[in-house]
């Protein structure tokens, strides 16, 4: 089979060359950048950070599967893929070490944030020692926004730093508090009074329609006065002028970002100017996860292949081919 990769060969922690060696009898053809210009003559689509729209779905003529190397469909239009009768398919962050990595990056951006890694470089350039003097963990609250796989994997990480943890959660609340052995969680609506008692908000959940610019104005409002917010899921969950805002106020300390408003984002918006700690949207990139994701994408399109029907897929079961 023809296989598409919409992005860049050495994107995404060498993920191109990696799945290129599980399946090495099939072609792979690489984008070389986050765009597809047609689909014409491709069996599968890795999209990457392509957005499929149904414009680009109408130049595929043979494609079978949309197969996403992570978790994140909010560029993939399912119902156009749907209806042109192509699977679309992803990796769960919880079944292939993903979760892990990306939670690891969220005690990096935690310690970071909270020991002033800006401050600690500028002590080191003006050969002042002793400075700056952090904050402690211990005692603190953090509330997580989004209890799936990766919050999850937050929780066992952050238990022995003796925090407080508290959640919202879009369904269940009281099930997961019990679950997850958490202080208190609660519902959508909750979200304000997290706002308010955590001393640490970590977003880790999906975008959507409800969840796009969840961090508004009036997000931001709730917050505790020097607080921090840290973002592992994807950047639309944050409204770049309301951020800037809260950073330029002082409303918050600062800022973790693994993902952006627009990537790569401009190096020169002056958001950066504040306290940010950004990482180029990589939390999943480490070897142990890029592993995981290689072996379930290399899996599905393996399927395909044999014409079975791929795991964890985002269409109506009863899609056939």
């Amino acid at each position: 089979m023809k296989i598409l990769y919409a992005a860049h060969e050495n994107s995404w922690g060498g993920f191109f060359g990696l799945i290129r060696s599980e399946l090495p009898r099939h072609e792979f053809v690489a984008s070389g950048r986050f765009e597809v210009e047609s689909l014409k003559g491709f069996d599968v689509l890795i999209p990457t950070m392509c957005r499929v729209t149904p414009e680009l779905l109408e130049t595929a003529d043979r494609l079978r599967l949309i197969q996403q190397c992570g978790s994140g469909l909010e560029g993939v239009d399912i119902e156009a893929a749907q209806h042109r009768n192509i699977w679309v398919a992803n990796v769960p962050t919880d079944m292939s070490g993903n979760a892990d990595s990306v939670a690891e990056l969220g005690i990096y951006m935690l310690i970071g944030l909270s020991r002033d890694v800006h401050g600690m470089a500028r002590s080191l350039r003006n050969q002042k020692m002793g400075e700056p003097r952090g904050q402690a963990l211990s005692g603190k609250t953090v509330g997580l926004v989004g209890l799936g796989g990766i919050g999850r994997a937050l929780i066992r990480r952050l238990k022995p730093f003796d925090v407080r943890l508290i959640a919202v959660k879009r369904s269940n609340p009281e099930k997961a508090m019990r679950e997850c052995d958490l202080e208190w969680v609660g519902g959508p609506e909750g979200l304000p009074e997290l706002l308010g008692r955590s001393d640490y908000v970590i977003l880790c959940l999906p975008v959507s329609a409800e969840t796009k610019h969840l961090m508004n104005p009036e997000a931001f409002s709730h917050m505790k006065r020097g607080s921090f917010l840290i973002n592992l899921a994807r950047g639309g969950l944050i409204e770049h002028a309301a951020l800037q805002e809260a950073l330029a106020t002082g409303k918050i300390a600062g800022a973790g970002l693994d993902v952006f408003w627009e990537e790569p984002p401009e190096p020169d918006d002056p958001i950066f100017s504040y306290n940010v700690l950004a990482t180029p949207h990589i939390g999943g990139s480490t070897d142990v996860s890029m592993q995981g994701i290689v072996k379930a994408v290399a899996a599905n399109i393996q399927r395909v292949d044999r014409n079975l029907k791929p795991f964890h897929l985002k269409n109506p079961l009863d899609l056939k081919q």
